[in-house]
């Protein structure tokens, strides 16, 4: 049945659909399919994967027939009476603060479905209650720099989602820098952000290891049907290793010291979970850890300068004045 003529189709998410096809059948005690069509305007086709998904996810929803031979769609008797979640002022506050804490998500179908969570939570609040959390939202303002937009991996991104609720074994197009495109049987496991980035994380079979995947390199995702398990003691921290950010190489004692006019920056932090600190008389402090990934190690410490210096280990000396000898020679 055509969508009914005048009443344009509603852009939204299917996470925000399902839940106005819900608050129908909750409010109209059950609603045929043409009905369903008319209010949301959709096809036959959608209200029907609708109803299907509402039915998986463990609501109550049953079929009767009508005296005009219609079907029905309603929910047990009783379902309503389940009291809905409520959130005090406070927990709100929170949820709006984290939401601004993932504008890394932009272009991805998980902002689809953080608008959908949010216009539903507005949606149930009385009208004069929706100005007080506009303002609720505005009270935590993050800030971001050089941040990515992954419209273009949306659909990857989709892809790798279903995989990811399904373990499923997903097959990768990625196109690593430098290197010819590779195709990968992967069993994904996490996704991880790290530096502004979104990751994949998972057992890679042809490399018969644990491997992450940057997605913006992925050209093409694709589920297969193949289950997978997870170990019962996998961690994500298993796919990084002992690496200072993503990289896992060798690791390396590191020793550092900081001047004593940004020392007070080194103590208010953890800068790695096995990490040292001594201070020194002259109000420097020394930072010692252990960890992998020198590329990354030395990124971190040339944004100190010019208050620090590498103690240890000589090679890391070594890259780190390489480094400042190659920065000098540019700008000569």
């Amino acid at each position: 049945m055509p969508v009914k003529s005048g009443k344009p189709a509603k852009k939204y998410s299917q996470a925000a659909r399902l839940h106005d096809v819900i608050r129908l059948l909750e409010a109209r005690y059950g609603m045929t399919v043409n009905e369903l069509v008319q209010e949301c305007g959709v096809t036959r086709r959608t209200i029907y994967r609708d109803l299907d998904a509402i039915r998986q996810a463990g609501y109550p929803l049953h079929t009767e027939a009508t005296a005009d031979g219609q079907v029905l769609y309603r929910f047990l008797t009783g379902f309503k009476r389940i009291p809905p979640i409520t959130f005090s002022i406070e927990e709100l506050m929170t949820l709006y603060f984290c939401r601004g804490q993932l504008d890394f998500l932009q272009g991805t179908p998980f902002q689809q479905d953080l608008d959908a969570v949010f216009s539903r939570i507005r949606s149930s609040l009385p009208p004069r209650s929706v100005a007080h959390l506009e303002r609720i939202a505005s009270a935590a303002a993050p800030r971001f720099r050089g941040l990515r937009n992954y419209a273009d991996q949306a659909e990857v991104l989709s892809v790798l989602r279903q995989a990811l609720l399904r373990q499923r074994r997903c097959r990768l197009h990625y196109a690593p820098p430098r290197r010819e495109p590779e195709v990968y049987q992967v069993d994904p496991y996490t996704l991880l952000f790290y530096q502004d980035s979104l990751y994949l994380g998972g057992y890679a079979h042809n490399r018969q290891a644990l491997r992450l995947f940057l997605v913006d390199r992925i050209r093409q995702a694709e589920v297969t049907g193949e289950r997978f398990t997870i170990a019962d003691d996998f961690t994500p921290e298993q796919l990084t290793g002992q690496a200072f950010g993503l990289i896992d190489d060798r690791p390396m004692a590191v020793r550092l010291r900081f001047a004593a006019d940004i020392a007070y920056l080194i103590r208010e932090r953890t800068w790695h979970p096995g990490q040292t600190l001594s201070d020194n008389p002259d109000g420097s402090v020394e930072l010692a850890f252990t960890a992998a990934g020198q590329r990354e190690i030395l990124s971190w410490v040339y944004s100190f300068l010019p208050h620090v210096q590498v103690l240890a280990p000589a090679e890391l000396r070594q890259a780190f004045r390489q480094g400042l000898e190659q920065g000098l020679a540019a700008v000569r």
